[in-house]
Parts: structure tokens; sequence; C-alpha cells
């Protein structure tokens, strides 16, 4: 129960969702939690009260990572707080744009790339120096990196890019024994997917998945927790398909 005791986590876009899971599976792991949001600091810092209900510890940070300095204003908050190392990053902020390729239009294009993969590499080049020798880098792709799912073209090839961040990254920072992996879930019961939440989007999921129901966010956070452990201390450069065994 204690497996991340005395390590610091930061967890991007941790106020609701799948982000929040992972905050609360790593807080209840002995992890000091660095709980992100862009937006919505009331959520943020209701999750770091769950926390310390339960007797972890945790601080609420926010940045807009659409910015061209989110990044980097974000990695100056968590030298702050984070104390001299940083054991776990996981990038889970993310957009999603549900549009038909004719109907894209170049600021919201953009956006998705801005948040959903430059904010991922320069929050880890920033974050360089805190790294641990052990440290555990995750970022969240999707099922939609593999798959087509919906009007959303341009969310996926961010998450292709995504994937291929993983394994540049797991690459180049394996000599100092950083693991960068990625989890790249399926269709989950969040604000982000809420037409799940209807009787023609459950029918839709059921179909494509080989497990019968619908993920819940603690699905999701269970697996970055087990990359984010030591038990997964020999795995790098890889995509772990957390979607229930969606489009075999």
């Amino acid at each position: 129960m204690n497996q991340f005791e005395g390590k610091t986590a930061l967890v991007t876009g941790a106020s609701r969702g799948i982000g929040r899971s992972i905050a609360l599976t790593l807080a209840r792991g002995g992890a000091h939690v660095l709980v992100h949001c862009n937006q919505g600091m009331d959520k943020a810092a209701a999750v770091v009260a769950e926390i310390a209900a339960a007797g972890g510890r945790a601080h609420a940070i926010a940045a807009d990572l659409a910015a061209p300095d989110g990044a980097h204003k974000l990695a100056v908050m968590v030298r702050e707080l984070a104390g001299p190392s940083l054991h776990i990053l996981v990038a889970n902020a993310g957009l999603a744009k549900n549009a038909p390729i004719a109907e894209m239009g170049i600021e919201d294009f953009d956006r998705l790339f801005a948040v959903n993969v430059r904010a991922p590499y320069f929050l880890v080049q920033q974050l360089l120096p805190l790294f641990a020798n052990d440290s555990s880098i995750i970022l969240l792709s999707s099922l939609a990196a593999r798959s087509t799912v919906g009007d959303i073209s341009a969310y996926a090839a961010t998450k292709g890019a995504v994937e291929t961040l993983v394994r540049h990254f797991a690459h180049a920072l394996g000599e100092r024994g950083i693991r960068v992996n990625g989890v790249a879930p399926g269709v989950v019961d969040t604000d982000m997917s809420e037409f799940v939440r209807t009787d023609a989007g459950r029918e839709f999921v059921l179909g494509m998945q080989a497990i019968k129901r619908v993920a819940q966010p603690d699905d999701i956070g269970d697996v970055v927790a087990f990359l984010a452990s030591d038990a997964a201390r020999w795995i790098s450069g890889d995509i772990i398909q957390a979607d229930g065994g969606a489009r075999l």
C-alpha cells in the first residue's frame, strides 16, 4: 500500500475523470501528488482535500497548457513544490474534438496539438533536471491512435504523435534509468465521452469490446499506477492498451 512512499508525482489534468483517479490512486500508495488543472481550481482543490482526508499529501496547481509557455510555467511551480526530485510524471491532460475532416478549423486543430502533444514534450524537457534516476514517465494515448472511432481524426493524430514520443523519450532517457510508457484507454465513462451514458452510446461501446461493460476511470488509474510502480521496472517504451479488448 506504500509503494510510492517518499515519491512525488505530477498528474496533469487531474481535477476530474481519469486524471482524478490517477491522482487518488498514487496518493493511496503514499505519493505526494501535484494535482494539475488547466482551469477549475475548485475541482482540483477538492481532489487535494480528498487526499488529505485520507491521510495523504497533495497540492493543487493550475496552468493553461494550451498557452505557448504553459508547460514552462507549470514546470516552475513543480520545481517549487516537488523538492529535489520528481519521481512520477503522468501527462494525462488532453483535449478532444469530434468533427468531420471538412469541418475541422485551424484554431481547434492547433489547440489539440498544443495540449495533447506540445505540452507533454516541453513538460518533460523542462523537468529533466528534477527526474530521479528511477523515475517513471507515463503519457496518455488512446484507442483512437490505432483504430477509427467516430469523427476524431485530428485528435487521433495527436495520440499517434504521443505514442511516437513514448518510444523516443524511452530511448533518450533510458541511460538514466528513467522509464517512459504510454497507456491507451478505450472509451471511458468520463465527461469527455458523455455519449456512453446514452443507451445508443453504451450499445456501441459494448459492441466493439471483448469485455462487456463500460470502463470507469479507476480501470485506467490502476494501470497507470502499475506502470509507475517498481513492479513495472523492466517495462519501457511500451504502450499498454487498456481498452477492454476493443477492436480485436
